[in-house]
């Protein structure tokens, strides 16, 4: 594997939108031929960093996009959640330490978090990063005060994604702004916390929206460290619920475009895995992702199970020299817990009686 000092001249932030059209419509072959070359000068290609995903506060949601199950604006017979109890947080987190993840992640539907919910998640965050793990957080648009204060209290990486193109994202959400967005990247980034954000294909989105959302991420002063990219995962009661499927060689195209667009990135293949078969996993994963995230729900959409990933890994010599090779049955268990049996336990607290 080359050394990164060598090919400075591959990091770009100067794309253009017809230039990554030209990209995305090369030969299928050539395609995965240069993101695979380029893939290797910066990474093991046979290793895949692992995640796992934890649904902190669920539901209720006062933003309105459109493919999401968590929005107040929308019936999808999903059950709100108090926000969790920290050391329910914590032992989730251990179990999903002896399952192979090496970061923690943890989701909160809010549109951004009230000052009074900052001291809860700040100990989540301690406690977490305490257990060797690498810590990361998606709880809605931050500024810079937020953004200090959970830089200070040690998180590692926080999630915000774009979604879609500039010029699309009108169609998909109408309560904040790109601008906002890229906002909160901008705060992310100041603080000194590595920055995830990465967007969804397959909303009914065109060609040069999917060229547009890598440029917009490509063309940020710094690359995303982490750069996850989702399909599509259609819920009954959604605006997108009956959205056309996505042509899965579209989606291994952007892979690798983004593999090629920003080489030192993790490109995690994240939501939608559910519906992917292994063989399209596996050309992802030649594509340039080695990033995914275990367990069987993705805050509240499927996942395959983390022993389902496992034995995907053994067959195509991923993460070999991983010490674990099966996951404690109990982090399937936990992380998909329905929430009407547990929403009352004392695993949660009212977080606006605080």
């Amino acid at each position: 594997m080359a050394h990164a000092a060598e090919n400075t001249h591959d990091i770009r932030h100067d794309w253009t939108v017809a230039e990554v059209e030209q990209l995305l419509s090369l030969p299928f072959n050539d395609l995965l031929f240069r993101a695979q070359t380029t893939h290797r000068q910066y990474f093991d290609p046979n290793a895949v960093q692992v995640s796992t995903l934890l649904s902190i506060k669920t539901g209720a949601c006062p933003e309105d996009c459109a493919y999401c199950p968590q929005s107040a604006r929308y019936d999808t017979k999903l059950e709100k959640e108090k926000l969790m109890e920290v050391e329910a947080v914590i032992e989730k987190a251990k179990a999903a330490k002896a399952a192979g993840s090496d970061r923690f992640c943890m989701g909160a539907a809010w549109r951004s978090p009230r000052e009074k919910d900052m001291p809860y998640v700040i100990a989540m965050v301690k406690g977490v990063k305490e257990l060797g793990l690498e810590t990361c957080m998606t709880l809605g648009m931050l500024d810079n005060q937020k953004a200090d204060a959970l830089a200070e209290a040690g998180l590692d990486y926080y999630n915000h994604n774009l979604d879609t193109s500039p010029e699309y994202y009108g169609e998909i959400i109408t309560t904040r702004t790109y601008s906002d967005r890229l906002n909160t990247l901008a705060n992310v980034r100041n603080a000194g916390m590595k920055v995830c954000s990465g967007g969804i294909l397959g909303m009914g989105e065109t060609h040069r929206d999917r060229a547009g959302l890598l440029v917009q991420l490509a063309n940020l002063p710094a690359h995303p460290d982490s750069v996850p990219i989702n399909q599509l995962v259609k819920v009954a009661g959604t605006p997108l619920e009956n959205e056309g499927d996505l042509d899965p060689l579209d989606f291994i195209r952007t892979i690798a475009a983004a593999r090629i667009m920003m080489p030192k990135s993790h490109v995690r293949l994240s939501a939608g895995r559910e519906e992917m078969s292994e063989e399209m996993q596996a050309m992802c994963f030649f594509a340039g992702a080695n990033s995914i995230f275990y367990g069987e729900c993705l805050l509240t959409t499927p996942n395959p199970a983390a022993n389902k990933d496992q034995a995907l890994f053994r067959k195509l010599g991923i993460n070999s020299n991983h010490r674990v090779t099966q996951a404690p049955q109990e982090l399937d268990e936990i992380l998909v817990q329905p929430a009407a049996a547990i929403a009352d336990s004392e695993l949660f607290y009212n977080a606006s009686a605080v």
